[in-house]
């Protein structure tokens, strides 16, 4: 029996929990020092008590950075085992998390399945399915109804939720002072802020939080504070309302800590690449060192169709920057619901990022899987090169595609292949490209 609700409160009594343990040795970490860091709010181990399944992850200062695959169903695409698709292909390449994101009719099914199976991290948006599991048009329902989801979901087992607790009243006139040119493009954040205007109240995951954070602790859910007013183009970035809302979600920290909660808080969004360095250390000082989870930044808004890429160049340097959690982005951004290929080139992209920025980082063991690649090359042992590759069966149909005519390079170079000339000469070997 555990004489504890959450991590953070285990680590703040000064106790390593089995969860620590597995984290710690996937880390190459000592124990005790990450205990420390989890009480201090720099790590979170998302955790669900429900979630058996879970092979536990840490995010935060000093780990690997991690990647989420965001799926689920909306109104257009209803196909549910399309959906678990994406997730055993997420599985398959080790993404760390996987946000359902469904939003239209009953989803309970779908969660309970995905929760069951799924060794990766399992969050939610309640505000996404509020609609759909009430049964109420968004002015009829209350504040009472939304918290009746969050209850619901971290019962089901959820590892973090994404609660748009900063959008209050102060954040939103901000934001209606300082003109944009996307305005809100959150989709919990346009809802939450459509549900005030029309009813005229607060916020209520802002005016009722130490009841959201009263249930959270319950089940060890972390809180993943979200961005509502992120910008949706990088003219919007870094303006007034992104940052009014920045400093809620730093209050907003402290007090899910002083309720034993643990703590990720949400960041752009679109920005330029020059702004993304100054926006993660601003983030990590106003929120306290808390885990930072970005969405990108896309660092340039004309790119649809290729929008893992320019959301792979702003992760890289914003994990590099100090970010921990990187939300992928597919290919469909901005276009339609992401098919099952669309996925594995979101999550190869996001994994690139967030592998180049813990290289930059300098965590441990980051160049191993580097070093053993240079190795392999260094004497053209292919099939190591293929073991060893982020995407083994891509590198391997590439390879064999176009088979060289000697299996010592590639079709490439063939014979002149640098690495080859090199190694022969090396060796005392005479080189020659003429045959007799």
């Amino acid at each position: 029996m555990r004489n504890y609700k959450t991590q953070i409160e285990a680590a703040k009594k000064g106790i390593i929990t089995p969860e620590m343990e597995i984290v710690a040795k996937k880390e190459y970490m000592d124990a005790e020092k990450l205990r420390a860091s989890v009480a201090k709010g720099e790590v979170c181990i998302p955790c669900n008590i429900n979630h058996k399944s879970i092979s536990p992850e840490g995010i935060g200062m000093g780990l690997r950075t991690k990647i989420n695959v965001n799926l689920g169903i909306s109104g257009d695409c209803k196909d549910y085992e399309a959906e678990m698709s994406k997730v055993n292909m997420a599985i398959k390449y080790g993404a760390e998390a996987i946000m359902d994101l469904s939003n239209y009719g009953k989803t309970h099914d779908f969660r309970i399945a995905l929760i069951e199976r799924s060794p990766a991290m399992i969050g939610t948006v309640p505000m996404y399915d509020a609609i759909g599991y009430l049964e109420k048009d968004l002015v009829k329902i209350t504040a009472k109804d939304f918290l009746q989801v969050v209850r619901a979901h971290a019962e089901e087992g959820v590892d973090f939720m994404t609660i748009h607790a900063g959008i209050n009243r102060r954040a939103v006139e901000a934001f209606r002072r300082d003109k944009r040119k996307m305005n809100i493009v959150s989709r919990g954040g346009s809802l939450l802020f459509a549900w005030m205007m029309m009813t005229g109240n607060e916020n209520p995951f802002y005016e009722f939080y130490d009841d959201v954070l009263e249930i959270l602790r319950e089940y060890d859910v972390t809180i993943s504070l979200g961005d509502a007013l992120r910008p949706g183009c990088i003219d919007d970035s870094t303006d007034a309302g992104q940052i009014s809302e920045l400093i809620e979600l730093g209050a907003l920290t402290e007090r899910a800590w002083e309720k034993d909660v643990q703590v990720m808080v949400e960041g752009p969004g679109h920005m330029a690449m020059n702004e993304i360095e100054a926006n993660m250390k601003l983030q990590k000082r106003i929120c306290h060192n808390a885990p930072f989870y970005v969405l990108g930044p896309l660092v340039t808004d004309i790119a649809p169709g290729y929008d893992h890429i320019t959301s792979a160049i702003g992760g890289a340097i914003a994990a590099a920057s100090g970010a921990d959690f990187l939300c992928y982005v597919t290919p469909a951004e901005h276009l339609r619901l992401p098919d099952v290929n669309d996925v594995k080139e979101g999550i190869m992209a996001s994994k690139i990022a967030a592998h180049a920025a813990d290289i930059a980082k300098g965590v441990p063991h980051a160049r191993d899987k580097d070093n053993e690649m240079a190795a392999a090359r260094h004497i053209l042992d292919w099939d190591e090169m293929f073991k060893v590759a982020i995407d083994p069966e891509k590198a391997r149909a590439y390879f064999e595609s176009t088979p060289p005519a000697e299996r010592h390079s590639c079709s490439m170079c063939g014979k002149m292949c640098a690495v080859r000339t090199t190694n022969m000469i090396l060796e005392g070997k005479t080189v020659e490209f003429c045959d007799e």
